[in-house]
């Protein structure tokens, strides 16, 4: 029910690992629980915009995926990731979007790290967003670009999906919109500091999480 209310079931099933035993699915993303914790819920105008951020493994078969691009830390099929959702007025949602673009740009400006943004066209936009902006991190060692992050504003697809509502202005039950960002894929963000960090004495230590390391350098 939880894949259904975000749009994952039925559309993922070869990316996700099912434990048939209990007939559950492992979370892909935190989006999916963290979502759902507002099913069947009617909340007020007043308490919107409500954000709430997940911090969980992730597990993906990555079906379909073969060959050299996806080795090492590519392509993991258990993964740590930061997640963060929000429930938005219908009036508001692209604004939010636009801050949580923002948000993770920072993220990645505080790590100077290359990256790119990417406004998907309809035919790459999953079937559950109305807009999604990829962000995609330079490999230096394999010469291309690699997703490290999107944000999607997925207007009433999920709401009406969980029956997701607000009391307006009106005392009316209205359809709520959801939004959602990966902020950031550890692993890939890890891969991107190794190798854009490289010099002749070992590797240097962003100076934005120097103060987290306790250190400067890995030799």
């Amino acid at each position: 029910a939880s894949g259904f209310g975000t749009g994952q079931l039925p559309d993922k099933e070869g990316q996700m690992y099912h434990v048939t035993g209990d007939n559950l699915y492992l979370i892909p993303t935190a989006e999916v629980p963290v979502t759902n914790m507002f099913r069947d819920e009617i909340v007020q105008e007043s308490d919107l915009p409500i954000t709430v951020t997940g911090y969980t493994p992730c597990f993906r078969r990555e079906a379909g995926s073969y060959g050299a691009h996806v080795r090492g830390l590519n392509r993991l099929h258990q993964f740590d990731k930061v997640e963060i959702v929000r429930v938005e007025h219908p009036d508001n949602s692209y604004n939010a979007l636009n801050e949580m673009v923002e948000h993770i740009k920072e993220i990645l400006r505080e790590l100077k790290l290359p990256y790119r943004i990417l406004r998907l066209c309809g035919g790459d936009t999953g079937f559950t967003s109305a807009l999604t902006f990829d962000f995609e991190l330079y490999s230096t060692a394999q010469e291309r670009w690699l997703e490290i992050s999107s944000a999607s504003n997925f207007e009433t697809f999920q709401a009406n999906r969980l029956k997701l509502r607000f009391k307006n202005k009106e005392g009316k039950s209205q359809l709520a919109h959801t939004l959602n960002g990966s902020s950031l894929a550890l692993p890939r963000v890890l891969a991107g500091i190794l190798e854009n960090y490289q010099t002749e004495n070992g590797i240097k230590i962003p100076e934005v999480l120097v103060p987290y390391c306790g250190f400067d350098m890995i030799d």
